[in-house]
């Protein structure tokens, strides 16, 4: 097999795993139409120290409404060259959208979110492959009760995440300057912790983009995007879930200031 044909065969096990998954009765699943539009950049301002930077509009209905607002900046530190280590903040804004909004009283709610991550990368051929591994401390907004107009406390919530990405070239055989390429991903996240509720699992993101690296400073990805994310009560007596399929478009730069 060769390495697109192999490509194409993960796409298709990506697109068949969700319909099993959803076939159980015991279930509520609701559906909803997302578009992100995503900003990602690096800083480089030493050999082995950058700064990252991300913002991420989240939006339902492919635009017209708010599903998240979510600010991340960091700073990277790369010990050998397929080795990242990061550490930072993200503020993270989540909006009442879909059937069943997230949170139980219906309310927007803030969260604050520390995280430290580890991204290894290798090269197989003409295919790159990268394991990200992310852990947070998520201090999420809470209501009191349904009248109440801000959050009166911010329990904190662990969460272990696990992305799994590969690219291969659609021309030549890497993805050099001016050249389009095909990304897939699968990245699951596990809650963990005292103050987590009924979603030990909670959620799973399955995309399929096609981008073009435009030179060592800028590339543009875009491609269907599905995420699929357990609610952490119960609803009407079953456990509640959300599947959620639309597209993704990111930006990202990645700028040397030591030249």
């Amino acid at each position: 097999m060769t390495s697109r044909n192999f490509i194409f065969a993960v796409i298709l096990f990506f697109f068949l795993s969700p319909l099993q998954s959803f076939a159980q009765n015991n279930r509520i699943t609701t559906t909803n139409k997302i578009g992100w539009y995503a900003y990602f950049g690096t800083f480089k301002i030493s050999k082995k120290v950058g700064i990252h930077s991300e913002y991420q509009f989240r939006r339902n209905n492919w635009i017209t409404d708010w599903q998240q607002s979510l600010l991340r900046v960091g700073v990277n530190y790369n010990p050998i060259p397929n080795l990242q280590l990061r550490t930072g903040y993200g503020w993270i804004e989540t909006f009442p959208y879909g059937e069943y909004p997230i949170n139980g009283f219906g309310k927007q709610y803030t969260e604050h979110r520390i995280y430290q991550m580890a991204q290894l990368s290798q090269k197989v051929g003409i295919v790159d492959f990268s394991h990200r591994y992310l852990l947070e401390q998520r201090f999420v907004g809470k209501y009191s009760d349904a009248l109440a107009t801000k959050e009166s406390e911010f329990p904190l919530v662990h969460r272990l995440r696990y992305m799994f990405r590969l690219q291969i070239p659609l021309k030549g055989t890497g993805i050099n300057d001016k050249t389009p390429y095909l990304a897939i991903y699968d990245e699951v996240f596990v809650g963990f912790g005292k103050n987590v509720n009924a979603n030990v699992f909670d959620q799973n993101r399955i995309g399929i983009l096609f981008g073009f690296k435009f030179n060592p400073s800028f590339r543009l990805e875009g491609g269907y995007l599905n995420q699929t994310a357990q609610y952490g009560r119960i609803i009407n007596g079953k456990s509640g879930f959300q599947s959620n399929n639309g597209f993704i478009i990111s930006s990202n730069f990645n700028l040397d200031f030591t030249k």
